[in-house]
């Protein structure tokens, strides 16, 4: 009786397994990736056609016309793709050394709180000056803030994932308890130093904003797409790079290379978090304010998936950082529209969230392969 029962069992477990690729050619995998795409553009339009009766047509062109249809929503999206890309490459080295670095939101968050003091503090100084010193404090801070958790894994083995997201609620109240004191009684802090507009982006050119190549915006995601390639330069064709890659691969590997793996997470945490605090400097310099815990978007912990989707790889998270943005904005624009047939804000995060779940999912099929087996062939 027990036999029977036993080979009934191991006949079902054995009718699907899941068995891992050796291989697979890259058409294959992007065959497969925008099957995972096609699949999430049908399953979201079924789903905002229920609610809201908008055919696939018009949900697609109404998101498009939403993020591009006018100069500000344009430049919106680029600013915070931008912004979105920035923290994804300051993630990747850490990522791709196997340190799991949660913190990006408190490392923005604390590098704009420097920029946004010294521009408080410091408005006495020259326009050129004043940019230079947010920079320079808003990298240091940034810098810090993720070295802080590295040190303590480097010195006691502590659990980087919980240490860098504690980190993060530190960051978001010391924002909260300055943005409080700023604002006083005011519903809002505005604008700083509106008047002498020192510490803006376009005070570096007197403050003239007339003409295209006079746009923060632009100059906000040149420097971030410039960050971009260096930082692939950087993993791909510099020693510290390949560095990263084997303590990434295997830190005893790394250690009978003569690598010393302490150095090169310490090193590794300290541009991740520069690059963190960059970001923050960027976003006070040219929205000339800092907006509480908001200033960094919540992208911290959304540039965590661009990082993952794009292997890594610093150049193919710009598109990615581009196609989040897009649905983000695009869903939010549906959400204004038919907010009254009950696609709120909450329906149109469920866009976003059906659409990289099927891209993220797409990579279980490029890694393995579910193999089912006929009843003749299990008899």
């Amino acid at each position: 009786m027990n036999t029977e029962k036993s080979l009934k069992t191991d006949f079902h477990q054995s009718f699907l397994r899941i068995s891992k690729r050796d291989s697979i050619s890259q058409k294959s995998a992007w065959a497969i990736r925008a099957g995972a795409v096609l699949l999430a553009l049908v399953v979201n339009a079924l789903f905002v056609l229920a609610i809201t009766g908008l055919d696939p047509i018009s949900l697609y062109a109404t998101m498009f016309k939403g993020v591009f249809g006018d100069s500000f929503s344009r430049w919106e999206f680029i600013k915070n793709s931008a912004k979105l890309l920035c923290i994804a490459v300051a993630l990747a080295p850490a990522f791709k050394m196997r340190y799991w670095n949660i913190g990006g939101e408190g490392q923005v968050l604390m590098g704009a709180l420097a920029s946004t003091i010294i521009m408080y503090t410091c408005d006495s100084l020259p326009s050129l000056l004043l940019v230079l010193l947010m920079l320079i404090v808003g990298l240091a801070v940034g810098a810090l803030w993720a070295f802080i958790p590295a040190a303590f894994k480097a010195k006691f083995n502590t659990n980087e994932t919980l240490f860098t997201l504690m980190m993060n609620y530190i960051a978001m109240n010391l924002v909260n308890y300055y943005y409080n004191k700023w604002r006083g009684e005011k519903s809002a802090l505005g604008e700083i130093n509106s008047q002498s507009k020192k510490g803006w982006l376009s005070s570096l050119w007197g403050g003239n904003e007339d003409g295209f190549f006079l746009n923060e915006d632009l100059w906000y995601f040149l420097v971030i797409l410039l960050v971009s390639v260096l930082m692939y330069v950087y993993l791909k064709k510099t020693k510290h790079g390949y560095e990263i890659s084997v303590v990434g691969e295997s830190r005893n590997t790394a250690k009978y290379a003569g690598i010393s793996v302490n150095k090169v997470m310490l090193r590794t945490l300290l541009i991740s978090g520069a690059v963190c605090g960059l970001c923050g400097f960027l976003t006070v310099s040219n929205s000339h304010t800092i907006s509480a815990d908001n200033t960094a978007g919540g992208y911290g912990f959304t540039a965590i998936i661009v990082a993952w989707l794009s292997k890594f790889n610093t150049l193919t998270m710009i598109a990615v950082s581009f196609m989040v943005i897009f649905l983000q904005k695009g869903s939010s624009s549906i959400a204004d529209m038919y907010a009254r047939k009950g696609f709120d804000t909450s329906a149109s995060s469920i866009v976003t969230g059906i659409f990289l779940l099927a891209v993220i999912g797409s990579e279980f099929f490029i890694n393995y392969r579910l193999i089912f087996r006929s009843r003749k062939e299990e008899k």
